[in-house]
């Protein structure tokens, strides 16, 4: 069995993969730092009665959704 050369493309090409698919350790102000607002795609499973109630109001339904959330956590600030 044959042990690949030091500086061979294929360590090279290793090495620029990892270099490409390595988060960088987080830093002390971005654990201070509050997350920035937006949206998240998650996976959720609804009562069927529930997504209808929503949906029958047409487009616009996940927010709507949404905004059903934001009250019922108390983060509603309008």
């Amino acid at each position: 069995m044959r042990t690949p050369r030091r500086g061979s493309a294929y360590d090279q090409a290793e090495a620029a993969f990892k270099s490409a698919t390595t988060k960088p350790p987080p830093s002390a102000s971005a654990k201070s730092a509050t997350p920035p607002e937006g949206k998240e795609l998650v996976s959720l499973r609804l009562d069927r009665a529930v997504l209808e109630h929503f949906q029958d109001e047409g487009p616009g339904w996940q927010e709507r959704i949404n905004s059903a959330l934001r009250a019922a956590a108390g983060l509603d600030t309008e």
